[in-house]
């Protein structure tokens, strides 16, 4: 066992981490509170300067520096209430790609009117700092380390304090008992070659050009083959001539294969191969199916289609290896 799990192991058994699902609250038992860099300096000034009024018996020497303790005592009190009964619960999280960064939204909320102020909130890739002023509950978002693909639970959450003063930090950890998926990272290739495709209903063929639907001005691309030769001797000359036009009857679709892949690349890399074609496919508004070894999902398009897709690519793992 490495040196980090085995800190992450100590850390749960010492703090109690447990996955937690919902709200929770942060009772006096969670709240942890130690004095800060400029905390013990503070103490260590109020040694030096008891020290100073004991050997030259300095009466308003002793008092100040027993108001200056009082006043460290108070700060350490108001930092640790600043945390004591806040409350929080984690929203959802988007899904993103490899290497990007999820935000993961916390909502937040206190029993009582009194603002929470300097509150640093931090999922592992640097703290945000927030403020609880209105009575109602307030949201933030996190951001979470990248991760790699697959479904990955959310790590653990530190919410701290050094208010009012700074001589002492209270913080509180939480676990949030849920996941947030990743998809691969998508790498920019050349789409397979698309075909045309019936359309459900049509069984004539696929060329798209089986139903006549009327007649529209002639553009320079149209063949000479579709212009409708009786309309036009009836229109003036000075008008263009009128073109067949034909819908229906077909659609073009790309089928995309894990054996079309290249040849020499890994999983992981087959895998972001095919994410950036799922991509390119629904950007070009094509019909296209995707195929893995164990999967086979039939062509369609639109917005659930693409999560599909992505999801399963997400999810996938060559027959007896164990799933991401």
């Amino acid at each position: 066992m490495d040196l980090r799990a085995q800190a992450q192991r100590w850390q749960r058994w010492l703090f109690r981490l447990q996955p937690e699902g919902g709200a929770v609250r942060l009772e006096r038992r969670r709240i942890y509170i130690l004095p800060t860099r400029s905390g013990l300096l503070y103490a260590l000034a109020l040694v030096v300067m008891l020290l100073g009024a004991i050997n030259y018996d300095l009466a308003l020497g002793h008092a100040l520096v027993f108001l200056l303790a009082g006043l460290g005592l108070v700060a350490m009190v108001h930092t640790f209430r600043n945390l004591l009964g806040l409350g929080l619960q984690a929203g959802t999280v988007a899904p993103v790609f490899a290497g990007e960064q999820a935000r993961l939204t916390l909502h937040l909320d206190r029993p009582d009117p009194r603002p929470r102020r300097a509150l640093a909130l931090d999922a592992g890739a640097g703290p945000i700092l927030a403020e609880l002023e209105l009575p109602d509950s307030s949201s933030v978002s996190l951001p979470l380390p990248p991760q790699p693909r697959g479904y990955r639970p959310l790590p653990r959450l530190t919410v701290a304090s050094v208010y009012p003063l700074g001589l002492f930090r209270a913080w509180a950890y939480f676990l949030p008992a849920a996941r947030h998926l990743v998809y691969p990272a998508p790498l920019s290739s050349p789409l397979p070659r698309a075909r045309s495709v019936p359309q459900a209903g049509d069984s004539r063929g696929g060329n798209g050009q089986e139903d006549f639907a009327g007649l529209r001005p002639r553009q320079p691309a149209d063949p000479l083959r579709h212009i409708a030769w009786k309309a036009a001797a009836r229109e003036p000359a000075e008008r263009p001539l009128p073109v067949k036009h034909f819908a229906g009857g077909g659609a073009e679709e790309i089928r995309l294969d894990w054996q079309d892949l290249p040849s020499g690349c890994d999983v992981e890399q087959g895998l972001s191969l095919l994410t950036g074609w799922v991509l390119a496919a629904e950007a070009e508004g094509l019909s296209y199916g995707l195929q893995l070894p164990g999967v086979d999902i039939p062509r369609g398009s639109g917005p659930a289609h693409r999560q599909r897709c992505l999801e399963t690519l997400a999810l996938w793992s060559p027959p007896g290896a164990r799933q991401p």
